[in-house]
Protein backbone atom coordinates (compact mmCIF):
# COMPACT_ATOMS: atom_id res chain seq x y z
CA UNK A 1 0.00 0.00 0.00
CA UNK A 2 1.52 3.44 -0.96
CA UNK A 3 1.70 6.32 1.58
CA UNK A 4 -0.93 8.82 2.05
CA UNK A 5 -0.28 12.41 -0.10
CA UNK A 6 2.09 14.72 1.64
CA UNK A 7 3.92 11.88 4.10
CA UNK A 8 7.25 11.63 4.15
CA UNK A 9 8.98 8.79 2.11
CA UNK A 10 9.71 5.83 4.37
CA UNK A 11 12.63 3.40 3.86
CA UNK A 12 12.52 0.92 1.15
CA UNK A 13 9.65 -1.60 1.53
CA UNK A 14 7.22 0.61 4.66
CA UNK A 15 3.43 0.68 3.96
CA UNK A 16 0.88 1.85 6.12
CA UNK A 17 1.23 -1.21 7.27
CA UNK A 18 4.67 -1.38 8.37
CA UNK A 19 6.19 2.20 8.39
CA UNK A 20 9.54 1.05 9.58
CA UNK A 21 9.91 -1.55 6.76
CA UNK A 22 10.77 -4.36 8.83
CA UNK A 23 9.31 -6.58 6.18
CA UNK A 24 11.13 -6.14 2.93
CA UNK A 25 8.83 -6.29 0.38
CA UNK A 26 8.61 -8.34 -3.06
CA UNK A 27 9.50 -5.13 -4.98
CA UNK A 28 12.54 -4.20 -3.34
CA UNK A 29 14.31 -8.00 -3.45
CA UNK A 30 17.26 -9.62 -1.73
CA UNK A 31 19.97 -7.42 -0.67
CA UNK A 32 23.39 -7.92 -2.37
CA UNK A 33 24.90 -11.10 -1.85
CA UNK A 34 28.88 -10.33 -0.02
CA UNK A 35 29.81 -9.50 3.08
CA UNK A 36 27.44 -8.09 5.96
CA UNK A 37 26.45 -4.61 5.62
CA UNK A 38 27.38 -2.11 8.15
CA UNK A 39 25.82 -2.35 11.41
CA UNK A 40 25.14 -5.97 10.72
CA UNK A 41 24.29 -7.45 13.71
CA UNK A 42 22.23 -5.46 15.14
CA UNK A 43 22.60 -5.46 18.46
CA UNK A 44 20.92 -8.49 20.81
CA UNK A 45 20.55 -10.25 17.49
CA UNK A 46 20.81 -14.07 18.39
CA UNK A 47 20.59 -15.36 14.63
CA UNK A 48 17.94 -17.94 13.45
CA UNK A 49 16.78 -18.40 10.05
CA UNK A 50 17.76 -15.35 7.06
CA UNK A 51 15.42 -13.97 5.08
CA UNK A 52 17.60 -12.86 2.16
CA UNK A 53 20.77 -13.90 0.65
CA UNK A 54 21.53 -16.57 -1.88
CA UNK A 55 22.32 -19.17 0.58
CA UNK A 56 19.49 -19.24 2.64
CA UNK A 57 18.80 -19.87 6.30
CA UNK A 58 21.77 -18.66 8.11
CA UNK A 59 24.12 -16.66 5.99
CA UNK A 60 24.76 -14.42 8.71
CA UNK A 61 24.41 -16.52 11.95
CA UNK A 62 26.98 -17.85 13.59
CA UNK A 63 27.84 -21.76 12.30
CA UNK A 64 26.45 -20.39 9.00
CA UNK A 65 27.90 -20.33 5.22
CA UNK A 66 29.77 -17.19 4.63
CA UNK A 67 32.33 -15.77 2.54
CA UNK A 68 34.67 -15.43 5.22
CA UNK A 69 35.58 -19.19 6.22
CA UNK A 70 33.51 -21.80 8.12
CA UNK A 71 32.08 -20.38 10.96
CA UNK A 72 31.47 -16.84 9.55
CA UNK A 73 33.03 -13.94 11.00
CA UNK A 74 30.50 -14.17 14.04
CA UNK A 75 30.48 -17.56 14.51
CA UNK A 76 33.74 -19.48 16.52
CA UNK A 77 36.93 -19.97 14.58
CA UNK A 78 37.92 -23.63 13.75
CA UNK A 79 40.24 -25.40 16.32
CA UNK A 80 43.69 -25.32 15.46
CA UNK A 81 47.23 -26.24 17.01
CA UNK A 82 50.45 -24.97 16.54
CA UNK A 83 51.10 -24.09 12.88
CA UNK A 84 47.61 -24.30 11.95
CA UNK A 85 48.06 -28.13 12.68
CA UNK A 86 44.70 -29.66 14.01
CA UNK A 87 45.82 -32.35 17.25
CA UNK A 88 44.19 -35.09 17.43
CA UNK A 89 42.07 -35.39 20.71
CA UNK A 90 43.29 -36.80 23.81
CA UNK A 91 42.07 -40.09 25.25
CA UNK A 92 37.91 -40.28 26.19
CA UNK A 93 38.64 -41.69 29.77
CA UNK A 94 41.82 -43.30 31.76
CA UNK A 95 43.10 -47.02 30.81
CA UNK A 96 45.60 -47.08 33.78
CA UNK A 97 48.38 -46.32 31.30
CA UNK A 98 51.09 -45.88 33.74
CA UNK A 99 50.54 -49.34 34.88
CA UNK A 100 50.45 -50.67 31.30
CA UNK A 101 53.20 -48.96 30.98
CA UNK A 102 54.93 -51.24 33.83
CA UNK A 103 53.73 -53.85 32.18
CA UNK A 104 55.25 -53.29 28.94
CA UNK A 105 58.53 -52.69 30.29
CA UNK A 106 58.26 -55.69 32.06
CA UNK A 107 57.37 -57.52 29.13
CA UNK A 108 60.59 -56.02 27.11
CA UNK A 109 62.96 -56.97 29.89
CA UNK A 110 61.47 -60.50 30.33
CA UNK A 111 61.44 -61.62 26.34
CA UNK A 112 65.20 -60.24 26.41
CA UNK A 113 66.63 -62.46 29.50
CA UNK A 114 64.36 -65.22 27.86
CA UNK A 115 66.06 -64.74 24.49
CA UNK A 116 69.18 -64.42 26.22
CA UNK A 117 68.71 -67.38 28.01
CA UNK A 118 67.88 -69.31 24.17
CA UNK A 119 70.00 -67.87 22.05
CA UNK A 120 73.13 -68.33 24.82
CA UNK A 121 76.34 -67.00 22.98
CA UNK A 122 75.18 -64.97 20.05
CA UNK A 123 77.55 -64.83 17.05
CA UNK A 124 75.65 -64.00 14.37
CA UNK A 125 74.12 -61.20 12.72
CA UNK A 126 70.56 -62.82 12.54
CA UNK A 127 70.67 -63.70 16.39
CA UNK A 128 71.74 -60.46 17.64
CA UNK A 129 68.85 -58.79 15.28
CA UNK A 130 66.64 -61.30 16.49
CA UNK A 131 67.04 -60.75 20.10
CA UNK A 132 67.23 -56.79 19.72
CA UNK A 133 64.10 -57.24 17.78
CA UNK A 134 61.61 -59.69 19.43
CA UNK A 135 61.26 -57.71 22.42
CA UNK A 136 61.10 -54.29 21.06
CA UNK A 137 57.69 -55.79 18.73
CA UNK A 138 56.57 -57.54 21.78
CA UNK A 139 56.70 -54.43 23.46
CA UNK A 140 54.54 -52.84 20.88
CA UNK A 141 51.92 -55.34 20.61
CA UNK A 142 51.44 -55.37 24.79
CA UNK A 143 50.56 -51.58 24.19
CA UNK A 144 48.01 -52.52 21.39
CA UNK A 145 46.22 -55.69 23.67
CA UNK A 146 46.08 -53.58 26.54
CA UNK A 147 44.76 -50.52 25.47
CA UNK A 148 41.59 -53.17 23.54
CA UNK A 149 41.05 -54.96 26.32
CA UNK A 150 41.58 -51.86 28.95
CA UNK A 151 41.10 -48.59 27.16
CA UNK A 152 39.33 -47.08 24.45
CA UNK A 153 41.61 -49.11 21.85
CA UNK A 154 44.48 -48.08 19.78
CA UNK A 155 43.71 -45.11 17.82
CA UNK A 156 42.67 -42.92 21.02
CA UNK A 157 44.86 -44.13 23.42
CA UNK A 158 47.94 -44.46 21.68
CA UNK A 159 47.17 -41.67 19.07
CA UNK A 160 47.74 -44.06 16.04
CA UNK A 161 45.66 -42.11 14.06
CA UNK A 162 46.69 -41.81 10.73
CA UNK A 163 46.94 -38.51 8.55
CA UNK A 164 49.57 -37.60 5.21
CA UNK A 165 50.51 -34.10 6.35
CA UNK A 166 51.91 -36.36 9.54
CA UNK A 167 54.69 -37.40 6.90
CA UNK A 168 55.19 -34.24 5.48
CA UNK A 169 55.28 -33.07 9.14
CA UNK A 170 57.79 -36.22 10.77
CA UNK A 171 60.18 -35.69 7.71
CA UNK A 172 60.71 -31.89 8.27
CA UNK A 173 61.14 -31.92 11.50
CA UNK A 174 63.32 -34.99 11.21
CA UNK A 175 65.74 -33.30 9.34
CA UNK A 176 65.60 -30.22 10.93
CA UNK A 177 66.01 -32.21 13.80
CA UNK A 178 69.37 -33.84 12.21
CA UNK A 179 70.98 -30.02 12.66
CA UNK A 180 70.76 -30.53 16.09
CA UNK A 181 71.36 -33.85 16.79
CA UNK A 182 74.62 -34.20 15.01
CA UNK A 183 76.12 -31.64 16.44
CA UNK A 184 75.18 -32.26 19.51
CA UNK A 185 76.97 -36.20 18.75
CA UNK A 186 79.79 -34.58 17.80
CA UNK A 187 80.20 -32.93 20.81
CA UNK A 188 79.72 -35.27 22.90
CA UNK A 189 81.78 -37.36 21.35
CA UNK A 190 84.93 -35.27 22.01
CA UNK A 191 83.77 -34.99 25.58
CA UNK A 192 83.01 -38.27 26.20
CA UNK A 193 85.56 -39.91 24.27
CA UNK A 194 85.88 -43.43 22.21
CA UNK A 195 83.40 -45.37 25.20
CA UNK A 196 80.72 -43.73 23.60
CA UNK A 197 79.13 -46.46 22.00
CA UNK A 198 76.13 -47.79 21.42
CA UNK A 199 74.70 -51.10 22.69
CA UNK A 200 73.67 -51.93 19.41
CA UNK A 201 77.08 -51.23 18.04
CA UNK A 202 78.64 -53.10 20.53
CA UNK A 203 76.43 -56.09 20.14
CA UNK A 204 77.22 -56.25 16.39
CA UNK A 205 80.81 -55.58 16.52
CA UNK A 206 83.21 -57.94 14.81
CA UNK A 207 80.21 -59.80 12.91
CA UNK A 208 80.37 -59.85 9.51
CA UNK A 209 77.55 -61.07 7.18
CA UNK A 210 75.50 -60.79 3.96
CA UNK A 211 74.08 -58.14 2.23
CA UNK A 212 70.73 -59.39 2.86
CA UNK A 213 70.79 -59.76 6.79
CA UNK A 214 72.55 -56.51 6.47
CA UNK A 215 69.53 -54.96 4.75
CA UNK A 216 67.59 -56.18 7.40
CA UNK A 217 69.46 -54.96 9.78
CA UNK A 218 68.98 -51.60 8.84
CA UNK A 219 65.05 -52.04 8.66
CA UNK A 220 65.09 -53.28 12.09
CA UNK A 221 66.68 -49.60 13.40
CA UNK A 222 65.05 -47.72 10.67
CA UNK A 223 61.50 -48.85 10.29
CA UNK A 224 60.68 -51.40 13.53
CA UNK A 225 62.73 -49.48 16.20
CA UNK A 226 61.37 -46.16 15.22
CA UNK A 227 57.12 -47.92 15.08
CA UNK A 228 57.87 -49.53 18.57
CA UNK A 229 59.51 -47.19 20.34
CA UNK A 230 57.09 -44.43 19.42
CA UNK A 231 54.13 -46.76 20.29
CA UNK A 232 55.24 -46.89 23.42
CA UNK A 233 57.14 -43.71 24.90
CA UNK A 234 55.00 -41.22 22.74
CA UNK A 235 51.96 -43.29 22.22
CA UNK A 236 51.06 -45.09 25.45
CA UNK A 237 53.83 -43.13 28.26
CA UNK A 238 53.00 -40.04 27.18
CA UNK A 239 48.89 -40.16 27.05
CA UNK A 240 49.34 -41.98 30.67
CA UNK A 241 51.33 -39.03 32.29
CA UNK A 242 48.60 -36.91 30.44
CA UNK A 243 46.21 -38.13 32.16
CA UNK A 244 47.60 -36.32 35.16
CA UNK A 245 49.44 -33.70 34.11
CA UNK A 246 47.37 -31.31 32.24
CA UNK A 247 50.49 -29.19 30.69
CA UNK A 248 51.94 -30.92 27.72
CA UNK A 249 54.69 -29.23 27.72
CA UNK A 250 55.73 -30.57 31.06
CA UNK A 251 54.18 -34.29 29.36
CA UNK A 252 57.01 -33.64 26.30
CA UNK A 253 59.94 -33.57 28.83
CA UNK A 254 58.92 -36.30 31.13
CA UNK A 255 58.52 -38.41 28.13
CA UNK A 256 61.52 -37.59 26.34
CA UNK A 257 63.57 -38.22 30.23
CA UNK A 258 62.21 -41.54 30.28
CA UNK A 259 62.69 -42.54 26.78
CA UNK A 260 66.49 -41.26 27.36
CA UNK A 261 66.95 -43.36 30.11
CA UNK A 262 65.03 -46.30 29.29
CA UNK A 263 67.78 -47.76 26.95
CA UNK A 264 69.86 -48.40 29.89
CA UNK A 265 73.08 -46.66 28.30
CA UNK A 266 73.56 -44.20 30.94
CA UNK A 267 76.79 -42.40 29.65
CA UNK A 268 74.66 -41.81 26.42
CA UNK A 269 71.54 -40.45 28.11
CA UNK A 270 72.51 -36.95 27.96
CA UNK A 271 72.59 -37.53 24.25
CA UNK A 272 69.70 -39.25 24.25
CA UNK A 273 67.55 -37.20 25.50
CA UNK A 274 69.01 -34.27 22.94
CA UNK A 275 68.34 -36.83 20.41
CA UNK A 276 64.75 -37.68 21.08
CA UNK A 277 63.69 -33.80 21.53
CA UNK A 278 62.52 -33.66 17.70
CA UNK A 279 60.53 -36.50 18.30
CA UNK A 280 58.91 -35.43 21.11
CA UNK A 281 58.66 -31.94 19.04
CA UNK A 282 56.74 -33.67 16.36
CA UNK A 283 54.04 -35.76 18.73
CA UNK A 284 53.40 -32.55 20.78
CA UNK A 285 52.27 -30.70 17.27
CA UNK A 286 49.87 -33.29 15.87
CA UNK A 287 48.72 -35.14 18.91
CA UNK A 288 49.98 -38.26 17.04
CA UNK A 289 52.68 -40.54 16.85
CA UNK A 290 52.84 -41.11 13.10
CA UNK A 291 54.55 -37.41 12.85
CA UNK A 292 57.26 -39.22 15.73
CA UNK A 293 57.91 -42.39 13.89
CA UNK A 294 58.79 -40.46 10.50
CA UNK A 295 61.04 -38.36 12.14
CA UNK A 296 62.52 -40.92 14.43
CA UNK A 297 62.53 -43.10 11.30
CA UNK A 298 64.99 -40.08 9.58
CA UNK A 299 66.98 -39.71 12.84
CA UNK A 300 67.83 -43.84 12.32
CA UNK A 301 68.55 -43.91 8.61
CA UNK A 302 72.48 -42.62 8.81
CA UNK A 303 73.17 -45.06 11.64
CA UNK A 304 70.97 -47.99 10.16
CA UNK A 305 73.07 -47.64 7.03
CA UNK A 306 76.38 -47.38 8.51
CA UNK A 307 75.52 -50.50 11.02
CA UNK A 308 74.63 -52.37 7.70
CA UNK A 309 78.03 -51.18 5.87
CA UNK A 310 79.76 -52.15 8.67
CA UNK A 311 78.03 -55.46 8.79
CA UNK A 312 79.61 -56.31 5.38
CA UNK A 313 82.90 -54.98 5.49
CA UNK A 314 82.04 -52.12 3.64
CA UNK A 315 82.89 -49.58 6.51
CA UNK A 316 85.18 -49.91 9.41
CA UNK A 317 84.04 -50.42 12.61
CA UNK A 318 83.44 -47.88 15.33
Amino acid sequence: MSSSPGSPPGPPGASADDPAGSTPSAAAGPPPAGPPPAGWPPAGWQGGPAQHGPTGPGQYGPGGPSPHGPGGPYGPPPRRGLFGIEPSPPPPRPFRGLLAFLVVEIVFLGSSFLLALGLGEVDSAQEVLLAIVVPTILAALTCVVWTRVFGSGPLADLGLRFRWEDVGIGLLIGVAGLFVTIPAALAYLYLVGPDLTTSVGVAFEGIRTTWPVALAVMVGVVVVAPVCEEIVYRGLLWNAIAHWIGNRWVVFVLTTAVFALAHLEFLRAPLLFVVALPLGVARLLTGRVTAGIVAHAVNNFLPGLALALMLVGAFPAV
